[in-house]
């Protein structure tokens, strides 16, 4: 069954951010992941904690949480949170 990794962001240091995202994308390849949607977020009811959010998805739960804790990953993770607060969902 098709999976989902929710990021919810808020950028506070955009180079850092761009720098981390591009790395992100390679790591993504490996696991089969993809990019589904990301951007900012128009509220349509309450108030979002985050300014924006990412879906990524993977083929199955297996795939989605091997990229997560992947060495390839994990040696970026200082940068993400250089440029975010964030916090990340697994959905599937």
């Amino acid at each position: 069954m098709t999976t989902y990794i929710v990021v919810d962001i808020t950028p506070t240091n955009v180079e850092k951010l761009q720098q981390y995202s591009a790395l992100a994308a390679e790591t993504l390849i490996p696991f089969n992941g993809e990019f589904i949607a990301k951007g900012p977020v128009t509220v349509l009811h309450g108030e979002p904690p985050f300014k924006m959010k990412v879906i990524i998805g993977f083929p199955d739960y297996e795939s989605a949480t091997s990229w997560y804790h992947s060495d390839s990953y994990q040696s970026i993770i200082g940068l993400r949170n250089q440029g975010a607060d964030s916090q990340f969902h697994l959905i599937g």
